[in-house]
């Protein structure tokens, strides 16, 4: 998608909902709630959405005609849609998608709609990847990161001191972010997280994700189209590589080999910047170790090098390399299959300028990245990455 290049793409508008537990609501509720934020903030009216992109519902799983359910429940009337099922690549590919439709013709106001509700209801059924294997034993979230660290820590040494360090950063932007998941606004040490009991050894309670219920949307169209509706401020999607099913004859036998090592430099070729040019990064963040393998495959750093990389570098708000400034996921909330848009709806609001006490110096580009399910004793299957930048 090299064409992104020439700015003719815009994301206008970006709403988010608190991250909650126990909200009381469908994921078609909160979907509804978003969307009416997002209209608001916009002033763009509901007719004039002629196309649709959401991501699928850990709370509504199963059901086979999910985009005419959320047209009938939310109002919609369009003529493109798109179902994305990547995991936590869905959203920021969604960003994707609806550029390709914009561009293709099939439509020109593109709503990316992300909303799930998985602390009320759970009915995701993951299969195709040996279940006969993984259940007897308990292979799921979060063995299975903890597998990948064992395997990172036998090749490079445990990068514990870069987890503790990930931890309080993005903890301390959580703290500056009102979307924040109540039970996690709370300050934290290292040796807070150090001490955290082992859930999947070697991995910690406080490495790993908390789910909690939400939602996120994304308003897109042609920059032509936005600068005749009068918006003076938009986000620039400019590269967007995804792979699904990296190392598919399983030829590679390091597990922790991702498919970033592809998507990620090729992303960032295709903006045109160096990894030392991105001036914040937007990780997918549902396990640290998932972070630091991010790091060295995106070639901020060599491979092993990822915990003097962060150990050297300030990844705060006001650092070389600011790194998930809300929080991320893990220390502001995953709301189930939208958790994607977490990542991205900062990157996009700092850009914006509206991150208000969390708000950069340098905003001009940001990296953001996703990834989706993990396959029977190998990476994750989908890896994505997209570059945005600051539009007027």
């Amino acid at each position: 998608m090299q064409w992104l290049r020439d700015r003719s793409i815009a994301i206008v508008g970006a709403a988010q909902l608190p991250n909650t537990r126990k909200t009381g609501k469908t994921a078609l509720e909160l979907g509804g709630e978003v969307l009416g934020r997002l209209l608001e903030q916009t002033g763009v009216e509901r007719r004039q959405i002629d196309g649709l992109a959401s991501t699928l519902a850990n709370a509504e799983a199963g059901n086979a005609f999910w985009t005419s359910v959320i047209c009938e429940t939310l109002g919609l009337s369009v003529r493109w849609s798109q179902v994305t099922d990547i995991g936590g690549c869905s959203v920021a590919g969604n960003i994707a998608r609806a550029a390709a439709a914009i561009y293709s013709g099939m439509a020109e106001t593109v709503l990316c709609l992300a909303a799930d509700a998985p602390t009320m209801k759970f009915t995701t059924v993951q299969t195709g990847y040996r279940t006969e294997f993984c259940d007897p034993f308990g292979y799921g979230l979060p063995a299975s990161f903890g597998m990948l660290t064992s395997a990172y820590a036998t090749k490079y040494g445990l990068p514990d001191r870069a987890m503790a360090k990930l931890a309080v950063v993005q903890r301390n932007g959580a703290l500056l972010n009102d979307n924040t998941c109540d039970v996690l606004r709370k300050p934290l040490t290292e040796e807070e997280y150090l001490s955290s009991r082992m859930i999947a050894d070697p991995l910690r309670l406080l490495d790993c994700v908390m789910r909690c219920d939400g939602g996120n949307a994304f308003l897109v169209m042609s920059t032509e189209r936005a600068r005749a509706l009068g918006f003076r401020r938009f986000v620039h999607p400019i590269a967007y590589r995804e792979r699904v099913n990296f190392d598919a004859q399983g030829e590679i036998e390091d597990i922790t080999v991702s498919g970033f090592t592809e998507v990620g430099p090729a992303a960032l070729k295709d903006a045109g910047l160096k990894p030392s040019q991105v001036q914040s990064f937007h990780p997918y963040d549902d396990f640290y170790i998932a972070v630091i393998l991010q790091l060295e495959q995106i070639g901020f750093c060599a491979p092993g090098q990822a915990q003097a990389f962060v150990l050297d570098t300030d990844i705060g708000i006001n650092g070389q390399l600011p790194i998930n400034t809300s929080g991320g996921q893990i220390s502001a909330g995953q709301p189930g299959l939208a958790g994607g848009g977490i990542n991205l709806m900062e990157a996009v609001e700092q850009l914006l300028g509206r991150a208000g006490p969390r708000q950069l110096r340098r905003s001009e580009n940001a990296l953001v990245t996703g990834i989706g399910v993990l396959q029977y004793a190998r990476n994750w299957g989908c890896s994505s990455a997209l570059v945005l930048e600051a539009g007027v």
